[in-house]
């Protein structure tokens, strides 16, 4: 009997045993599905108290590089950078949202509700801009007021101390800090340098515990950039376009100046009546916008002629006495003058059409074709100014008789300033065509070679002659109202009618009226380009009376600062 109480005994214990096992079994079962939904809980929506502590406890802080500056051909400053601080909040961090606004008011003298609406409007959680550059006094009353959540970013600010002065050649910087436009776009990555970095161990309170040596690199400020713009020049090349664009009503105009002995550009100005916006931001036409150079393209042809023996500078070429050429194909084509027979010398010096045209259908399609692009012109100059073009040659597949008498005397032809400024430079160079550049070297004192030439495009005996010819075209052409009482002037005039923006011909009464020369006449320091947009017909659109006077001037007072002695000039009536 005791034997039968006992085994009941011990299967009821057992079966106590069985259920409470189970009974455990399943607590702990429901304890790690409790902790697993816990854990999912605090990496998917954990509380706001512990999302500080769930951050890796690595973090890494930038350092900026400091951008390099931009300076002219003397170290003058044209762009540089400081250091500023942007101010902003961790809504998260702060204390109480509610107040931050007139805490951080009171600082930086703000209205507090315009500061509301941007903490409002706010994209990114835990960063919100609330002004972008603090001067020096806000910047020590926001690090008094010690403000929990509010912080300030250090960022570089760009300076411009010339103002406006080349303002296209210099360009300017974005947001980020990196170039948008001119000298600032094309030589980014000089001036940029390289961000540094510094990689700490910290608490959850954003403290610095611990960094290793190895965690930490240093920034490389960016290179200073050296132009060849020398500001002087560049003041007075865009004093006198202005008051020529205003003086004439014109469209806009151009100039630059050229060292015609290393090929720096010296002055690069592009002036607009009506500007269409920032000049820092616009396109520099003297490189973007090609133009029909008319008259001043004579002295290449005329050159590269005489070289192939086509004609003689004293040879008489049959030039009408009284009315229009007609070529042998059947067009007209028509002088401002008509002087009869002259030399083929006086061709140039009194800029005829007809001469040209004449000796031009005594050359061969390839002949006059090469004559433009021994020069240079149809191939960007890659002076380092962005946006450049290569300027308008007609192909040789459509090349005509018509295409050869127009680009005689300058039509159906599309050349940039500073292509132009280059060709021009052989005749005062022997012959010699220069690398053009608009900087001089990278790092302070930085040079470059006096002498870059790109290769002989003619004779020294030819370039010389067409530069003793341009000599007397200031005297007895269409340069005699812009020469100088100081230095002996070699140059052409150019006056070609506008093209239309739809291709569809000329207008009859609108113009480009350009002008370059050279000086001083024996020994050349400059090449000097003005090119006027579209002036008011009712003042003036020959080139030698709306543009020459600017070369002239701008010659004048270039060759004065460079200290180049006067050449004791023929006198001016």
């Amino acid at each position: 009997m005791s034997r039968i109480i006992l085994d009941e005994t011990r299967r009821a214990q057992a079966s106590r045993v069985s259920a409470w096992s189970r009974l455990l079994v399943l607590g702990m079962l429901a304890g790690l599905l409790l902790i697993l939904v816990r854990v999912a809980q605090l990496k998917l929506r954990p509380d706001a108290s512990l999302r500080a502590a769930l951050t890796p406890p690595i973090s890494t802080r930038a350092e900026p590089a400091r951008r390099g500056d931009i300076v002219d051909a003397r170290g003058r400053v044209l762009a540089t950078s400081t250091l500023g601080y942007r101010l902003f909040i961790d809504p998260t961090q702060v204390q109480d949202i509610r107040t931050i606004a007139v805490d951080l008011a009171a600082a930086i003298g703000a209205a507090p509700d315009e500061i509301d609406r941007k903490i409002l409007a706010g994209g990114a959680p835990r960063y919100v801009v609330i002004d972008d550059l603090l001067d020096d006094r806000q910047v020590a009353a926001v690090r008094t007021a010690g403000l929990r959540g509010v912080g300030l970013q250090p960022r570089q600010v760009r300076h411009y101390p010339q103002h406006e002065r080349a303002a296209r050649v210099v360009g300017m910087v974005g947001f980020e800090h990196t170039g948008l436009s001119g000298s600032e776009h094309a030589f980014d990555r000089m001036l940029a340098g390289r961000q540094g970095r510094l990689s700490y161990l910290r608490d959850v309170r954003h403290r610095t515990l611990w960094f290793e040596p190895d965690d930490y690199e240093p920034a490389t400020d960016g290179r200073e950039v050296r132009l060849t713009i020398d500001l002087v020049v560049q003041e007075i090349a865009e004093r006198h376009l202005r008051r020529a664009v205003d003086e004439y009503e014109a469209g806009g105009g151009r100039v630059v100046v050229l060292d015609c002995i290393s090929g720096a550009i010296l002055a690069l100005t592009d002036v607009l009546a009506e500007p269409a916006g920032p000049a820092r931001l616009a396109r520099n036409r003297c490189v973007t916008d090609p133009y029909e150079p008319g008259s001043t393209l004579k002295p290449f042809i005329w050159a590269v002629a005489t070289e192939l023996g086509r004609a003689h500078p004293a040879e008489i070429i049959p030039c009408p006495v009284d009315r229009p050429y007609r070529t042998p194909y059947g067009r007209s084509i028509r002088d401002s003058h008509y002087l009869g027979p002259v030399s083929w010398r006086n061709v140039l010096v009194q800029s005829l059409n007809t001469g040209m045209a004449i000796v031009a259908a005594r050359m061969t399609h390839d002949e006059m074709r090469q004559a433009i692009t021994r020069f240079g012109f149809g191939r960007r100059t890659r002076c380092g100014i962005p946006g450049e073009t290569a300027g308008l040659v007609t192909p040789a597949s459509r090349w005509s008789d018509y295409t050869q008498s127009s680009v005689s005397f300058g039509h159906e032809i599309a050349v940039t300033p500073v292509q132009m400024v280059r060709a021009f430079s052989a005749f005062a160079r022997h012959g010699m065509l220069p690398t053009v550049h608009i900087v001089a070297g990278p790092g302070a004192g930085a040079n470059v070679p006096r002498f870059r030439f790109v290769r002989q495009v003619c004779s020294a005996s030819t370039a010389d002659l067409v530069r003793e010819i341009l000599a007397e075209v200031m005297i007895e052409g269409t340069g005699r109202h812009a020469q100088s009482q100081r230095y002996r002037l070699f140059g052409k005039s150019g006056t070609a009618q506008l093209p239309r923006p739809d291709g569809g011909g000329y207008f009859e009464d609108r113009y480009v009226s350009s002008f370059i020369a050279g000086a001083p006449l024996h020994e050349p320091r400059v090449v000097v380009l003005c090119v006027i947009d579209d002036p008011d017909r009712s003042r003036g659109h020959w080139g030698g009376r709306v543009a020459g006077p600017v070369v002239r001037d701008v010659i004048d007072e270039t060759l004065a600062y460079l200290a180049v002695i006067p050449d004791h000039p023929l006198p001016v009536d």
